[in-house]
């Protein structure tokens, strides 16, 4: 059925480069240790220790090894894999370098997540000429400069950008022309496109629905009495329309962390320690870009997919890790149905305002708790995240945390 409405390319349209690092966590690993290069390698937990799959090299991945797998499926598909733990604070060091880069062609930077990241090149071309040119510049310095391969795509919008990158990994550059959009996503399997899960997908293969075109090739009407509210979106990504412009993260209106269990969970001090790591990070990401928070919440994801979030307002905002702790720890015992098993747990901070600096009278700051938190941001800048943490984190299970937010890079 036509779609109902003329879809017409915008008069100056932007310029948005996704970048996405191949095998980031298994590329790091082989500039530590050349040895690796060129055998199967698996970054992730013990097998011994439900253990999860972080990173598999494409070597791995032909004999289909994936990420989020468990670490014994893994090695049974591909015994001969090397197995590397990984470390956290190395990556997060080799990603702040990758998007100090990234920030020397523009100021408007979007890093969402370890190894991927937006940029709005508009009206860059006069000083470093056409976008695939610019991509190519980018990707051979990353190579070059840091050791790693990227995957870059160029779009007019953010949505069809990423879904580029993706198109020729790894070390493949996309570029989609303006007003190109819907003829590039038309052949691409409808699970590629952003808002289609697995609950969407079903519905839609009921309807014959396989690729991309199939979907734009609906009225937005028809879809409406199929998806409510959720139609004119996916009318709009069906026919590459995206508007959402390049957040650059200091002007974020929240900071959050967020991770998913290598299995659901029932266990209350599992959570309460996975709040603690959550509430600490924020906090830190809160302090380097010099915000407080007057809202705290929580995410919750059950076993079956269903979320539910929940909040608190603060008389005073904070940046205290064990202030966000215990607000998030009362959230979670007032929220959590404890028949059903936990997925995903998150922490944020919203509200975000710029600390004042004179105490309020009577106001009782701890300098001990100031000074810690100052001592721990200068360890966890120079050594990354995980370069230190509570003693009561260090007995948790391996490999808690798996990658979220999109396909194997």
């Amino acid at each position: 059925m036509p779609a109902s409405r003329c879809l017409t390319p915008p008069m100056n349209p932007r310029i948005i480069l996704h970048l996405d690092l191949d095998a980031f966590f298994v590329a790091v690993e082989r500039l530590d240790n050349p040895a690796l290069i060129g055998v199967p390698v698996l970054v992730g937990g013990r097998p011994d220790s439900r253990g999860v799959v972080s990173s598999a090299s494409y070597e791995a991945r032909k004999f289909g090894v994936h990420s989020a797998m468990p670490t014994a499926q893994a090695l049974r598909l591909c015994p001969q894999a090397v197995l590397v733990s990984g470390s956290r604070g190395r990556y997060d060091e080799m990603s702040r370098q990758v998007m100090a880069l990234l920030g020397e062609y523009t100021p408007l930077l979007e890093p969402i997540s370890i190894d991927e990241a937006f940029l709005d090149v508009s009206g860059a071309e006069a000083h470093y000429g056409p976008p695939g040119q610019l991509a190519r510049t980018i990707q051979d310095r990353v190579e070059a400069e840091l050791g790693l391969s990227a995957s870059l795509g160029v779009a007019a919008n953010k949505l069809v950008a990423k879904i580029a990158s993706d198109f020729r990994k790894p070390h493949g550059i996309t570029v989609v022309p303006p007003g190109g959009e819907a003829a590039f996503l038309a052949p691409l399997p409808i699970r590629r496109l952003w808002g289609v899960g697995e609950v969407t997908g079903r519905e839609l293969a009921r309807l014959g629905v396989e690729t991309i075109g199939d979907l734009a090739g609906f009225a937005l009407e028809d879809l409406r009495a199929r998806f409510g509210a959720h139609s004119e979106g996916l009318w709009r990504a069906a026919h590459g329309i995206d508007e959402s412009p390049v957040v650059v993260e200091h002007e974020a209106k929240s900071l959050s962390r967020e991770e998913t269990f290598a299995q659901d969970t029932r266990d209350p001090e599992l959570l309460r320690r996975e709040l603690l790591r959550l509430s600490d990070a924020v906090a830190s990401r809160l302090r380097r870009h010099k915000f407080v928070a007057r809202t705290i919440a929580i995410k919750l994801r059950y076993s079956d997919f269903t979320t539910l979030t929940r909040q608190t307002t603060l008389d005073d905002p904070t940046d205290s890790g064990p202030i966000i702790f215990a607000q998030a720890l009362a959230l979670l015992e007032a929220a959590w149905d404890r028949r059903r098993a936990v997925r995903l747990v998150g922490v944020g901070g919203a509200g975000l305002e710029q600390p004042a600096r004179q105490l309020r009278l009577f106001e009782q700051e701890d300098p001990r708790q100031a000074q810690l938190d100052a001592a721990l941001d200068r360890i966890r800048a120079r050594y990354g995240e995980s370069a230190i943490q509570r003693a009561s984190l260090l007995e948790e299970p391996e490999a808690l945390w798996v990658p979220k937010g999109k396909p194997e890079d």
